[in-house]
C-alpha cells in the first residue's frame, strides 16, 4: 500500500470518518486491481 494512502487511512480511522474510510478502501481496491492487471500483462503474478 502506498505510504500516502496508509497515512490517510490511519487518519480516517482515528477520526472515525466512515465516508473517508469507504472512499480510501475503494481507492485501494482499484489501485490493487489495476496493478494486478499490469503485472499479469508482463507475465508475473500479483501478490
Amino acid at each position: 500500500m502506498p505510504q500516502w494512502l496508509c497515512n490517510q487511512m490511519m487518519r480516517a480511522f482515528q477520526k472515525k470518518d466512515r465516508r473517508q474510510i469507504k472512499l480510501l478502501n475503494d481507492c485501494w481496491y482499484f489501485y490493487r486491481n489495476k496493478q494486478g492487471l499490469k503485472e499479469d500483462e508482463m507475465g508475473t503474478e500479483f501478490q
